[in-house]
């Protein structure tokens, strides 16, 4: 299981992440903040990543 994420942090992988408090899911994209929470202390895991066909 992935590590939960404090709002503002860089994505690691492109994907859905989840807020395990609420359920709701965000887009993720790689480098880019996560967003805010509706409450103090909330973060996000990634639940399902990308994936790329090369």
């Amino acid at each position: 299981m992935s590590k939960t994420l404090k709002p503002g942090t860089p994505a690691p992988k492109s994907g859905q992440y989840q807020n395990p408090c609420t359920g709701n899911e965000v887009t993720g994209v790689k480098g880019k903040p996560l967003p805010p929470t509706p409450r103090p202390g909330q973060g996000y895991k990634l639940v399902d990543p990308t994936k790329h066909q090369r």
